[in-house]
């Protein structure tokens, strides 16, 4: 006979598990998928914004750093003119534009407040359904530090962005090359980070070992790639090199651009307009090559049409990227074909990046053997 104390025990047991399971985080969640996909989005119009707001040299029209106040823009003609006299002390101000009018300064002003308005926005849509979904626990344990690390490198960007102003307030026109890869940089990083981080919350952890060694180190080579020619495009841009060497497929009737190296290895492989863009150049080749390449082995060995089409998908984008490249120099940098040219660089980081993360998680997609 069972005694009574040991019915109820067993009912308190098993109500304790439910109330574990419940306490338990999901292994995945389409929701906050979805929260990551719209940041990752959020980053790509700020890039173009951002990118509007350098081909038209406003970037250095707020020469102050007011991460709350900052979002109200000047409301009266007293406000628009102490704006404008703060930019009047710049050497941009003093060097490039000493016969501006408050109404052409307004136009400039407009394109950074926007710019910072959109990264402030930014940091709210991953801080505010961060703490929502980590309240509610839906965030799955696994990518719980990867949410924290996007939120971080979020204010790091803020941060950088302002240092890279900094650097254009007072011996120069324009900000410093160098820093202008750090904060372009610092965005492609957050956009690729904030997507994988995506990619693994909807589909939970990988219950195997992914695609053949060979074919992860392609795919992830190809991502690395087109981070590394983001980072040379910021220099390209920092150094206004698409002005010069406006020919291809050589410069100036050269292939290699003649080179005073004697200014030192660093600030030529910084700051020479020649060297930058020649520099450039050789890596979208390399990266083309190997994205055409990789969709040719791809629809060869591979059983998943799926990767077919992202593969290809790549290849397309990375040829349509270099010819955006082309035409930019030929009109010796068009606003808006240097502002395709930029949207379409984080496009193809967001496509290479998904056609890594399905090679590293695909289960018998590939027949045995290399390339």
């Amino acid at each position: 006979m069972r005694l009574p104390f040991k019915s109820s025990t067993s009912v308190i047991a098993k109500a304790g598990r439910k109330l574990r399971s419940k306490a338990r985080l999901p292994l995945r969640s389409p929701t906050v998928a979805a929260w990551l996909f719209f940041a990752a989005f959020t980053i790509l119009v700020l890039l173009v914004v951002g990118g509007a707001t350098r081909l038209t040299t406003s970037g250095l029209s707020i020469t102050e750093w007011k991460p709350i106040s900052g979002v109200i823009p000047p409301g009266s003609d007293a406000a628009w003119a102490a704006e404008f006299t703060n930019y009047k002390k710049i050497p941009q101000y003093t060097q490039l534009n000493p016969h501006m009018t408050v109404e052409q300064f307004k136009t400039i002003y407009w394109w950074e407040w926007s710019h910072r308005l959109i990264a402030r926005l930014l940091g709210v849509i991953y801080l505010l359904p961060f703490v929502f979904f980590w309240l509610m626990k839906e965030i799955p344990g696994r990518i719980f530090w990867r949410a924290c690390v996007a939120i971080g490198l979020v204010a790091f960007q803020g941060l950088v962005g302002w240092l890279m102003v900094a650097s254009g307030l007072t011996k120069r026109v324009l900000v410093a090359p160098e820093m202008l890869m750090f904060h372009l940089g610092m965005a492609f990083l957050l956009l690729g980070w904030t997507l994988w981080t995506g990619l693994e919350a909807g589909e939970g952890a990988p219950r195997h070992r992914g695609a053949p060694l060979n074919w992860r180190l392609a795919a992830g080579a190809i991502a690395g790639l087109v981070y590394l020619q983001c980072l040379l495009g910021a220099l390209v841009a920092g150094n206004q090199a698409g002005l010069v060497y406006n020919d291809w497929p050589m410069m100036n009737g050269s292939f290699v651009p003649y080179t005073d190296w004697n200014e030192g290895i660093g600030t030529v492989l910084l700051h020479d307009q020649g060297v930058v863009q020649f520099m450039h150049r050789m890596n979208a080749y390399l990266l083309w090559g190997l994205a055409v390449f990789f969709a040719f082995m791809v629809s060869r060995r591979a059983q998943d049409d799926g990767l077919k089409g992202l593969a290809w998908a790549v290849a397309g984008t990375a040829t349509l990227q270099a010819m955006l490249g082309i035409a930019t120099l030929y009109t010796v940098v068009n606003f808006w074909l240097a502002l395709a040219h930029q949207l379409t660089a984080g496009l193809l980081l967001a496509l290479s990046l998904i056609l890594a993360w399905n090679v590293f998680r695909a289960e018998r997609a590939f027949r045995r053997g290399g390339f």
